[in-house]
């Protein structure tokens, strides 16, 4: 039985603060909850609480743009059709169908906030396609630089409210629960830049987990250092159920860095000279080679120059990315070759450096010139369709407790997300998150101060489970991760991933020889999301969407048309059980509970 610290090992909060509303996070997803928050509850105290700086997480790296049915000759319900052929079968029709019907006016507010998005010659929002979408819907900004531009809009939003308390450099470390096990707050360590120094405590009645993604549980991602499955963690060690965990995209064309000095570049497909690579390291970031350069019409091809989608898929190069990220490995196996090639030359200087100037940019920096040479790519940890379910309300299965963006499972992904839904999915429920509170709260946001009383209380004293993970053995869990759990599985694979995970150990308070502190807490929330993914992988033994299992091939309607749910029991056994659904089709009910 696999058993996980119910609690993080750390000091006892030397200070505390309150607030009305807690965010945690502040990519698209919790810049959007406080703003919406501020709007819907005007007198409410809301405290934004981020890991780093307000810019440092994923939102800023997301270049293809925000999917919406703008376009006249477009529809929600076309986009709908698209995002649950994308799912696999597995898309929650209900939360989708909310997705796509509200997220058109939710665009519509980010660009009257001020996100500045490329228009078209009539002033129209210039769209373009991506992976998956069988229409034009993607909105961008500054060609290949929309997460930064829509980035800045809501910081700018969330700097000019006065009313808005922002803690940064603060890691979050648990949730604080009231008596009735309801979130009443959480605990989190300021470093020395932020507000406040140290573990402290901050009590809310209202949590909102908007921490990202978990791809550095893997040696190879794209996202940035701050992405290690934090809110994950936290919900698992909070009694909250998880979902779909299995479900990781890989994106199939982040721009390949060796692991030596320097390195000549393929010969091939008209590549000539040398390039220089770049170094990634444990907790490293791979560029990313946006989907939207082969939406303009870059092909894949092999360093022979060969089509690597030629007949794999009807859309060919514009497949949705499991499709591509898998035959991209299968050929990469029977070549034997670590990367393939992103051919964008066929799309001329203007286009490249017009369209894709950060792209274009980053390449060159590297020593890769896209206008001349092919890219050299290879698929690395993108996405994480799952995460801490929630109804359409985003409430989590603790009460108080809400999630948005990528730390959340809302079903609208199903077993893999389409291209460009993950910003809309931001926007979209942290709004709803805001709605729900208010329409909770009524006229009164306030929590007692009895409640507050007894999360501190509780935050003061050391449960039992608490624990830490050695950080020095943070690169021997990334790898195993990659090898055993990335884009091919297996259950002899998975089988050794698990028991290097479980061989990682559990260093406990009392006689602990690891020091308390971020390298220690992120390494344990590594550890513990890593832990819960190779459970449901190995529980789904089939092949559908981001999960690629080698020994069961095809997907398995019969008995794997459900959703794997995973949660921590009283002493921290880690609990998989699976929750049939119905088929996933257009007109269909959802079946999931509300919370």
């Amino acid at each position: 039985m696999t058993v996980l610290p119910c609690r993080l090992g750390a000091p006892r909060p030397g200070w505390s603060s309150a607030a009305d509303i807690v965010v945690i996070g502040s990519g698209i997803a919790g810049l959007t909850a406080v703003l919406h928050a501020r709007r819907e509850l005007p007198a409410a105290r809301v405290l934004l609480v981020t890991k780093a700086q307000l810019d440092a997480g994923s939102t800023r790296w997301a270049q293809g743009g925000i999917a919406a049915a703008l376009a006249a000759e477009d529809s929600p319900a076309d986009h709908l059709a698209d995002t649950l052929v994308a799912g696999v079968g597995l898309c929650d029709v209900e939360a989708a169908r909310v997705l796509v019907d509200e997220g058109p006016a939710r665009v519509r507010e980010l660009a009257a906030l001020g996100a500045q998005f490329d228009l078209a010659a009539d002033g129209t929002f210039a769209l373009t396609r991506e992976g998956g979408h069988l229409r034009n819907r993607i909105v961008h900004a500054g060609g290949d630089a929309t997460g930064l531009e829509v980035e800045r809009a809501l910081i700018a939003a969330v700097r000019a409210d006065p009313d808005v308390e922002v803690i940064e450099n603060a890691l979050v470390l648990d949730l604080l629960l009231d008596a009735d096990g309801r979130a009443a707050g959480a605990t989190l360590h300021v470093l020395g830049e932020g507000s406040q120094d140290g573990v402290g405590a901050v009590t809310a009645p209202h949590v909102v987990l908007a921490t990202g993604g978990m791809g550095q549980i893997f040696a190879f991602t794209t996202n940035p250092g701050v992405s290690t499955g934090d809110g994950v963690a936290l919900a698992l060690r909070a009694g909250a159920v998880v979902a779909d965990l299995e479900f990781v995209q890989f994106h199939p064309t982040a721009l390949w860095l060796p692991t030596t000095a320097t390195t000549a570049a393929v010969g091939g497909a008209g590549t000539a000279g040398s390039a220089a690579a770049g170094v990634v390291q444990p907790g490293g970031q791979q560029p990313l080679v946006s989907e939207a350069m082969r939406g303009e019409g870059a092909i894949l091809v092999d360093a022979a120059g060969g089509r690597v989608m030629a007949g794999a898929h009807p859309l060919a190069d514009l497949a949705p990315r499991d499709v591509v990220a898998k035959q991209m490995s299968r050929v990469m196996a029977a070549q034997q070759v670590d990367h393939l090639y992103l051919d964008a030359r066929g799309l001329g200087a203007r286009m490249i450096e017009g369209r894709f100037p950060s792209i274009t940019a980053r390449c060159r920096s590297f020593g890769v010139d896209p206008v001349t040479m092919p890219i050299p790519v290879a698929p690395a940890a993108h996405y994480a369709s799952g995460g801490v379910r929630t109804d359409l309300w985003g409430r989590t299965t603790v009460p108080g407790l809400y999630a948005c963006g990528e730390v959340a499972c809302t079903g609208v992904h199903g077993a893999n997300r389409l291209a460009s839904n993950s910003l809309l999915e931001g926007l979209v429920f942290a709004a709803r998150i805001a709605t729900h509170i208010a329409g909770q709260a009524g006229g009164d946001i306030r929590g007692g101060s009895g409640r507050r009383r007894d999360a501190v209380a509780a935050a003061l004293s050391v449960g039992r489970g608490s624990g830490l993970t050695d950080p020095a053995e943070r690169a021997d869990l990334t790898r195993t991760m990659t090898d055993g759990a990335g884009v091919l599985r297996s259950a002899e694979s998975l089988r050794s991933t698990a028991k290097v995970l479980a061989g990682l150990g559990d260093l406990r308070v009392s006689g602990a020889t690891v020091t308390a502190g971020p390298p220690a807490w992120e390494m344990t929330n590594l550890r513990t999301v890593a832990t819960a993914l190779v459970a449901a992988a190995a529980a789904r033994t089939e092949t559908r969407g981001s999960h690629w299992r080698e020994d069961f091939g095809e997907r398995d309607d019969a008995h794997w048309l459900g959703r794997i749910l995973t949660h921590l029991g009283p002493e921290g056994e880690l609990v998989v059980d699976v929750e049939p659904i119905e088929p996933a089709r257009p007109g269909a009910e959802s079946t999931r509970s509300a919370s």
